[in-house]
């Protein structure tokens, strides 16, 4: 190999290599967000940049906030117990500037005692305080959809998920005001889809990028008055 070829190689492979670290590592006015669930979270069956953590960074960002793409731990169809075995293996580094929680649908669906989900959503959101540098209002909780609504649910006693899901909540709910960590309660928004088949993604269960982004219109004001809480 020439030696001018060799260097051009060097400089090329360090150019990818900051590439590479630019878009895994925020700048350093930038927030860190850490957005931690399940397939509400992913955002099961809609494109990966129309979840509602994406849709939330984006409007952060066309209202003046430096926030970083979100780092997102969350799989379909996992429960609680499954959410934290995906922790322990992502082993996420913090501190975070933000971190949020949606966890639990699974759990429900698959008939688990409800102490379990007690238990273990209390674990979890320790953890989420703990990845926030140990502070608790920049952590927020989002509450679980009610999928009764869906075409999907409406086969699936809508009955028994929405008062089950209601329990979830509350438990969730109370669990948080005893920390003073905002809880986001995008469930009633979320029965819009009973009556408006735009709300629902293609597999008839999971959320649209339309209804995504009625969850952020709920979430967004409370983000940001966290945010600016910081500042």
């Amino acid at each position: 190999m020439h030696l001018k070829s060799f260097f051009l190689m060097i400089a090329l492979l360090c150019t990818q290599w900051s590439m590479a670290q630019t878009a895994s590592n925020p700048t350093m006015n930038e927030i860190n967000y850490l957005a931690l669930g399940d397939s509400y979270t992913i955002g099961e069956a809609v494109p990966s940049d129309q979840n509602w953590p994406q849709q939330l960074v984006r409007r952060l960002r066309a209202d003046g906030i430096a926030i970083a793409d979100p780092q997102i731990i969350a799989v379909t169809g996992w429960t609680t117990d499954e959410l934290q075995a995906g922790i322990a293996k992502e082993d996420p580094q913090g501190p975070y500037g933000m971190v949020s929680l949606l966890i639990g649908v699974n759990n429900q669906y698959r008939g688990y005692k409800i102490a379990q989900y007690k238990e273990e959503f209390a674990a979890l959101l320790q953890q989420a305080i703990a990845f926030a540098g140990g502070d608790k209002s920049r952590v927020f909780v989002v509450a679980i959809p009610d999928y009764g609504v869906t075409p999907f649910g409406q086969k699936k006693e809508p009955e028994r998920i929405d008062n089950e899901l209601r329990i979830y909540n509350a438990l969730a709910a109370q669990h948080c005001e005893s920390l003073g960590i905002p809880f986001v309660d995008i469930y009633n928004v979320s029965k819009e889809a009973l009556n408006n088949p735009a709300m629902n993604a293609t597999d008839n269960l999971h959320p649209s990028a339309k209804m995504y982004s009625r969850w952020t219109d709920v979430i967004y004001p409370e983000v940001k008055e966290l945010l600016e809480g910081k500042e």
